[in-house]
C-alpha cells in the first residue's frame, strides 16, 4: 500500500470511528462560555483554572476547594475524561457540584479539549 491509499484509509477509518479533527481556534471560542467560572492564567475563581488542566490529576488544582466528589476521583484529566465529563458533568462525576449541563455538540467537546491541551 502506497503512502496515499494508507492516507486515505487512515482519513475513511476516522470518519468511520466518528473521531473529529479537533481545532485548537474553534475552541477557544467555545470556552468562552467557560471563563464565567475558569480562568487559563492560574488564578482561581468560581472553578478552578483550566491552566494545565490536561494530564492533570482531577481535583487537584493547588488552592482550589473542590467538593468531595472531584477530590474522590482518582484518574487525570486527558481526552476521553474531558469528553465524558464535558458531555455531562453530573453523570461523569456524581456529586460534583459545577452548575453546568455539558456540550452536547462533539465536534465543539473535540475543539475545546484540543484548547485545553495548549494551555501549559
Amino acid at each position: 500500500m502506497n503512502i496515499i491509499h494508507a492516507s486515505l484509509a487512515a482519513v475513511a477509518l476516522l470518519v468511520a470511528s466518528g473521531v473529529h479533527a479537533q481545532d485548537a481556534a474553534a475552541g477557544k471560542e467555545v470556552f468562552a462560555q467557560c471563563t464565567v467560572c475558569h480562568s487559563i492564567d492560574g488564578s482561581n475563581g468560581a472553578g478552578p483554572s483550566l491552566k494545565g488542566a490536561v494530564g492533570r490529576k482531577v481535583g487537584s488544582f493547588e488552592g482550589f476547594r473542590y467538593s468531595r466528589a472531584m477530590k474522590s476521583t482518582a484518574y487525570s484529566w486527558d481526552a476521553k475524561s474531558l469528553d465524558t465529563y464535558l458531555t455531562n458533568p453530573a453523570a461523569a462525576i456524581p456529586g460534583n457540584v459545577m452548575p453546568f449541563s455539558g456540550v452536547a455538540d462533539a465536534q465543539q467537546r473535540a475543539d475545546l479539549i484540543a484548547y485545553l491541551a495548549m494551555l501549559k
